[in-house]
């Protein structure tokens, strides 16, 4: 492998930094004050837009940079978006000449997947702040809208992306606070649902413009100077924060090893792994070993790359806390260009969040041996995602998302607990039964937990969840569905969870499974039946203590038929 093929992306920025002096006491309420503003953003959009996607679903991501595109806070909402906004930032400023360029009023619009580490229908929004005619920073909003222009409402069998949605590449829509009105009407034309689009997209501007005034707000009571050597002194404790973690772990290379069912074109597993190089406090999330870019669409682009492995290590190291630049200054990602977590445009890069996600895991698989007290056996490893669409009883079409929460790994400690959204989606929702039952002709027949989904182990894998939804009416939906082939792996012995899995089953009474699809046409009395899979246990099954299987029978968690296989001990006299 050439050298010239390996891409290192760490955090320049911070680098060039000078120690400066900054009140403790300041610097903390500023901390807060941007992580409330962020927060105001959040707010803001959920209570303006359109799409359940965003208000319910939460499938989006509001951050705040000051003029060095450093990260001042992101709000709580998806994880995995915790390295890409800064993508987006560099992008659009270079889209439009740089930073001089730059005016008051000016709103930035880009969907273009290669910079905004996203699909397409991720569209992003960039807002610049001025204070005294001078550069501030930028608010960066990136949201799922329902539709922007791909070859279906939602795709897992694309080959480029050209299929996957219409490309805005850094486009001023508001100049000088002026719409540009021929090109919103482009982008509105560019939609299945121009309305949804139009309303979503207006939500993200003015939430972008709500952080920005709080920001504001900030700078005029603590002045500019002052404002800006606190943020220094905030990055650098939240440098230390992450240095500190690392410096607790041994030396070395950690392996792990992971697979993607598909590639959406071909069934073929696509096996890979990933090494954490620790050296004293510095960490490399090396991709290097990768497979190839793939002809479909689980390629997931550098920006999302350089995020899946900043979340890894801030679920890691960061104790909790809310990101700021400082977090990422010890964190350093190779990767090749031209491998599946690097590709090369126009390579399609539909399904990036589930490669990213993949990620995320192995990566906290390389570190279970180094830390067994920290280690958690593998969750069901998906966000399990059906997209429907159809038309409603006026003739109306109609789009909506259900993501699912998967059992969760157990510990050195504990059982998993209850099924939670897959940590690089945390902050996700599922609909509720009501909004599908109400909207679009979709009953939910069934929502519980599924016994005997988790691991065995000293403790038990937490338990996932069996869905069912019937068609009303004919509709389509896509299945992203992944994990089905490689069930989520035990630790210290601990037996494996139950994978997902999906099939339709038909009201002739005949079933179908399969994994991902894109169009799948349902008729009216189908019913789409589906296993979240359960969390890895820990530790041999044997040691489980008594008291614990018996409990589990009784809470029908285990059957007792599969109790008697895993615990033989629990029922010997």
């Amino acid at each position: 492998m050439a050298t010239a093929d390996v891409t290192s992306v760490g955090d320049e920025r911070s680098k060039d930094r000078s120690a400066i002096e900054a009140d403790p006491i300041t610097t903390e309420v500023i901390r807060h004050g941007l992580n409330a503003a962020a927060e105001q953003m959040k707010v803001a959009l959920r209570r303006t837009a359109f799409s359940p996607i965003i208000y319910e679903v939460h499938d989006f991501a509001c951050a705040l940079y000051d003029r060095q595109i450093r990260l001042l806070a992101q709000a709580q909402s998806l994880p995995i978006f915790l390295g890409t906004l800064s993508f987006c930032v560099e992008s659009c400023v270079r889209a439009v000449g740089g930073e001089e360029m730059l005016e008051p009023g000016d709103v930035i619009f880009t969907t273009y997947g290669y910079d905004i580490g996203s699909h397409q229908q991720d569209a992003a929004v960039v807002v610049p702040a001025f204070t005294d005619g001078k550069l501030l920073g930028y608010a960066a909003i990136k949201a799922h809208h329902l539709d922007i222009g791909a070859k279906d409402p939602y795709c897992t069998d694309t080959i480029d992306i050209f299929q996957e949605g219409a490309i805005f590449p850094g486009v001023r829509l508001y100049r000088r606070g002026e719409l540009q009105e021929d090109l919103y009407r482009t982008v509105v034309a560019n939609s299945r649902f121009p309305q949804a689009l139009a309303g979503d997209l207006n939500a993200q501007i003015s939430a972008a413009k709500t952080g920005l005034a709080a920001v504001g707000r900030l700078v005029d009571r603590y002045g500019l100077s002052t404002f800006e050597a606190c943020v220094e002194r905030m990055f650098d404790h939240g440098e230390a924060v992450i240095r500190q973690f690392f410096e607790a772990i041994p030396d070395g290379r950690y392996v792990g090893q992971g697979a993607m069912d598909s590639n959406g074109i071909d069934d073929d597993l696509i096996p890979f792994e990933i090494a954490l190089e620790v050296k004293g406090s510095n960490v490399v999330a090396d991709f290097s070993s990768v497979p190839e870019e793939q002809r479909g669409p689980v390629n997931s682009p550098l920006a999302s790359t350089v995020s899946a492995a900043r979340m890894a290590v801030m679920s890691l190291a960061g104790g909790g806390e809310l990101p700021n630049e400082g977090h990422f200054r010890p964190v350093e990602v190779r990767v090749r260009e031209g491998s599946m977590f690097h590709p090369i445009p126009p390579a399609p890069i539909y399904l990036y969040f589930w490669a990213a996600i993949q990620a995320v895991d192995v990566i906290h698989n390389s570190m279970a041996a180094s830390m067994p007290e920290r280690a958690r056996a593998r969750s069901g490893g998906d966000i399990c995602c059906l997209v429907w669409w159809g038309k409603d009883a006026s003739g109306k079409m109609w789009s909506d998302a259900s993501n699912h929460p998967v059992g969760q790994g157990a510990t050195y400690d504990g059982d998993g607990g209850a099924p939670l959204m897959h940590i690089g989606s945390s902050w996700i929702r599922n609909s509720p039964a009501e909004t599908w039952e109400a909207r679009h002709g979709i009953m939910v027949d069934q929502y519980e937990l599924a016994s005997d989904s988790g691991g065995a182990g000293r403790f038990r894998g937490g338990l996932g969840i069996s869905a069912h939804y019937r068609a009303l009416r004919d509709c389509y939906f896509t299945s992203t569905i992944e994990r089905t082939k490689t069930p989520p792996w035990g630790l210290e012995g601990g037996k494996p969870g139950e994978a997902n899995w999906i099939q339709v089953r038909y009201p002739d009474g005949s079933v179908k499974r399969f994994n991902k699809a894109t169009g799948f046409q349902l008729p009216a009395g189908a019913v789409v039946e589906m296993l979240m899979g359960g969390g890895g246990g820990y530790g041999p099954p044997e040691d489980r203590d008594r008291e614990a299987v018996h409990e589990d029978i009784r809470a029908d968690y285990v059957t007792e038929e599969q109790a008697r296989r895993d615990y033989p001990r629990a029922f010997s006299d």
